[in-house]
Formats: structure tokens, C-alpha cells, sequence
């Protein structure tokens, strides 16, 4: 699958907004905290997506209610569905200059993953964390995600490359109240946003 820039201007995935608030203090000291043990950002891309795997507990997974979407809440909460560790794992790249988008797999639902961009290609990664029958990894050589959709049960890749949250994502992660609120109400399809021609 051809991966597609919603933005040619890659200075778009190094952006901070609402939701990937990559200058937030607290993303500051945990993208330090990360690079001091690494040699290159390659290491350290491999390093941010481990932590927000498997130190950010997906919270379907941990039975946890709790509702995060901003990568600095969900740092700090250490919890949240796949779109939200995709937001703290993108804010964590980002915050060391690493080109990251955000992307998405239609599975019954929408599912959140990232891409990074390295050696001039991107490369599509799945940090919802690890349980049986998951197996996601940190790879530039071949995906190694989470899900592999079936065709022929609807289930598709999304090509397209966000340079900031999908806006249905966004609406429905920001209007739960609660997890078992934000299952019944999570983007079964997503459609590319209409750019405002006079943006």
C-alpha cells in the first residue's frame, strides 16, 4: 500500500496542537528522560514507541474508564485507547524533531497507529500494547502491527498520512464521559476532512 501525505510540507508532522502538545512540560521530560539512554533517533523512535506500548496501558485492555486523547494527559495517566497512545507516542517522536503522522486501519471501528519517517519513507507503527494474540513491534524493515485487516470482512488500511488527529477521532475521544461511553460512540468509517482552500 502506497502511504499518501494529507500534507506535502513534512514540516506539518513536527507541528504541536491540542492533541499532540509535543511542548507540554511533561512531554519535554519524558522525550529527555528517553534520549539520554539512546545513541540516534533511530534508537530513540524504537525507545517512545516500547515506552508507550508497554508503559501506557491501552484501557480496554486494563478495564480502566478513564477517557485520554491529549498526549500529556495520557502520559501522565499512563492510559488510553490505541488513538490516544498514538497521540502520545506521535507528541514523544515529534518532540526530538522525528517527522511523525497519524493513520488509521478500518476494523469495524477506526484503529489508531502512527507513521515515522525515516531514510525517506514512512513506516507505519501500532503502540496499543501487547496481549495475546498481539504481537505489535518497533520495525522500519516490514510492519510488524497489531492488526492485519481482512478484506473480506470490510476491513481495510487507511492510506492517507494526518498531519493532526482525525477530526471524528478527535470529536469522539474529547465527548465521552466515559470508556463504555466512548465504545458506543467511536468512528465506524472515517472520510478525508475537507481542506479549507483558503487555509
Amino acid at each position: 500500500m502506497q502511504l499518501i501525505q494529507e500534507n506535502p510540507d513534512l514540516s506539518a508532522y513536527l507541528a504541536a496542537d491540542e492533541a499532540i502538545d509535543h511542548h507540554h512540560p511533561l512531554v519535554r521530560e519524558m522525550s529527555a528522560r528517553l534520549a539520554a539512554d539512546v545513541h540516534d533517533s533511530y534508537e530513540y523512535a524504537r525507545a517512545a514507541f516500547e515506552y508507550v506500548r508497554d508503559r501506557v496501558t491501552h484501557s480496554q485492555d486494563a478495564d480502566d474508564p478513564r477517557v485520554t486523547w491529549r498526549a500529556s494527559d495520557v502520559l501522565e495517566q499512563r492510559t488510553g485507547i490505541c488513538y490516544a497512545k498514538a497521540h502520545a507516542l506521535a507528541a514523544l517522536l515529534r518532540a526530538e524533531d522525528i517527522p511523525t503522522a497519524l493513520c488509521y486501519q478500518q476494523l469495524g471501528v477506526a484503529h489508531g497507529l502512527v507513521a515515522v519517517r525515516f531514510h525517506g519513507a514512512w513506516h507505519r507503527q501500532d503502540p496499543r500494547g501487547n496481549k495475546p494474540g498481539v504481537d505489535a513491534r518497533f520495525s522500519l524493515d516490514g510492519e510488524r502491527l497489531a492488526f492485519t485487516p481482512d478484506p473480506s470482512n470490510g476491513e481495510t488500511d487507511h492510506p492517507v498520512l494526518y498531519a493532526a488527529p482525525h477530526p471524528a477521532v478527535l470529536h469522539a475521544l474529547r465527548n465521552a464521559a466515559d470508556r463504555a461511553h466512548l465504545w458506543r460512540t467511536l468512528p465506524t468509517a472515517l472520510r478525508r476532512p475537507v481542506m479549507n482552500p483558503g487555509a
